[in-house]
C-alpha cells in the first residue's frame, strides 16, 4: 500500500462529510483540509506536540461563520488526550495537540485554525516561546516585513533567536524560543517591556497602543500573545480566510517588503515541504529568557 493510499484511507476513517466544500471559491473541501494537515503533521508536531489547543470551528467553513471553544468537546473519541486546567474562575478541560489522530478528529468538527497556548500541558504557566504579533495598521504587509525586521535586530542584541512567520492575514509571528522556567507572567512582562522599548526607539513607525485610532498607520506590536491561556495560530495552520492562506515559517532572508503572504495557501505551502525547513532548531536554540534589568541595559 502506498503512502498516499494509507493517506487517503487515514482520512476517510476520520471524517464525516468530507466532500463538504469549506472554501466554494476555490473549491476546497473538508478532505482537502485534512489530507493538508496530513502532509504537513511531521513539522507542525513540534509546536502541538502536550500543548493546550482552543478550537476555532468553522462548520461551515466560509460559507458560515466561526465560534470558539476552549471546553473540549463531549463528541470528540474516547481516548482523545485531554488536560484539565485550573484559574481564578474554575477550571476548563482542553484537548492536547500532538497525534494526527486528533489532529484530523477537529478538522472534522469544523476546525480550520490550529490556535495553541506557549506552554506544554504538563506545565501549563511555564511557556517555553515568547511571541510578538507584527501588526500593520495600513494592512500592509511591506510595514509588517520592515517592523520585523526591527524585531528581529533587537532580539539580536540580547542573544535570543528569533523565527518568523507569516500570520496567514495581513501581519508577521516573531517567535522566540526560551528555556522553560518563569512563569507566564514573567514572560508576558518581558514581551511588555521588549515591544514598549523598541516602540519608544521608533516612535513613527511603531506603536504598543491597542487603540487603532491611536496607532496613525503606525505597527502595532502586540506581546498579549504571552498571556495565560492566550494563544497564537501554530506554523503552518490554515485560516478561516479567502483562499485558504496558511501561517507559513520564513527564513529571515525572506522577509522583505516585497514578499507577498497571499502566496502561501493550502495548496502552494506543499511544495515548501521539499525544502530545508526555516525553522529547523528552533526548540535546540532555546535560551534563557534576559531579565527586565538586562532589557532595560540593552
Amino acid at each position: 500500500m502506498t503512502r498516499s493510499v494509507r493517506r487517503s484511507r487515514q482520512v476517510e476513517r476520520a471524517l464525516v462529510h468530507p466532500d463538504k466544500v469549506f472554501w466554494p471559491d476555490e473549491g476546497y473541501t473538508k478532505r482537502d483540509l485534512a489530507e493538508f494537515y496530513v502532509r504537513v503533521f511531521p513539522c507542525l508536531r513540534s509546536f502541538v506536540r502536550d500543548r493546550l489547543l482552543t478550537l476555532e470551528r468553522c462548520p461551515d467553513g466560509m460559507r458560515g461563520d466561526c465560534f470558539y471553544q476552549r471546553q473540549a468537546p463531549s463528541s470528540l473519541p474516547v481516548g482523545t488526550p485531554t488536560k484539565r486546567v485550573r484559574d481564578k474562575t474554575g477550571s476548563t478541560v482542553y484537548v492536547v495537540g500532538g497525534r494526527l489522530a486528533t489532529q484530523l478528529e477537529l478538522v472534522n468538527l469544523g476546525c480550520i485554525a490550529v490556535h495553541v497556548w506557549n506552554s506544554r500541558a504538563r506545565a501549563p504557566r511555564r511557556p517555553d516561546w515568547v511571541c510578538v504579533d507584527v501588526d500593520p495598521t495600513s494592512g500592509e504587509f511591506a510595514d509588517a516585513a520592515r517592523a520585523g525586521l526591527r524585531v528581529k535586530q533587537a532580539l539580536d542584541a540580547l542573544g535570543l533567536a528569533s523565527f518568523p512567520k507569516t500570520s496567514g492575514n495581513r501581519g508577521l509571528h516573531v517567535f522566540v524560543p526560551i528555556s522553560p522556567g518563569p512563569d507566564t507572567a514573567t514572560v508576558l512582562a518581558f514581551a511588555e517591556a521588549f515591544v514598549r522599548a523598541l516602540a519608544a526607539k521608533h516612535p513613527k513607525t511603531l506603536t504598543v497602543d491597542a487603540r487603532i485610532a491611536a496607532r496613525r498607520r503606525r505597527v502595532y506590536l502586540d506581546p498579549f500573545r504571552n498571556g495565560f491561556a492566550q494563544t497564537v495560530v501554530a506554523p503552518y495552520s490554515v485560516r478561516h480566510r479567502p483562499k485558504a492562506p496558511v501561517s507559513t515559517p520564513l527564513d529571515w532572508s525572506e522577509v522583505a517588503p516585497s514578499l507577498k503572504p497571499a502566496v502561501f495557501n493550502l495548496r502552494s505551502v506543499l511544495k515548501r515541504l521539499e525544502a530545508p525547513d526555516p525553522w529547523r532548531g528552533f526548540f535546540r536554540l532555546a535560551r534563557p529568557l534576559p531579565s527586565l534589568a538586562d532589557l532595560a541595559g540593552g
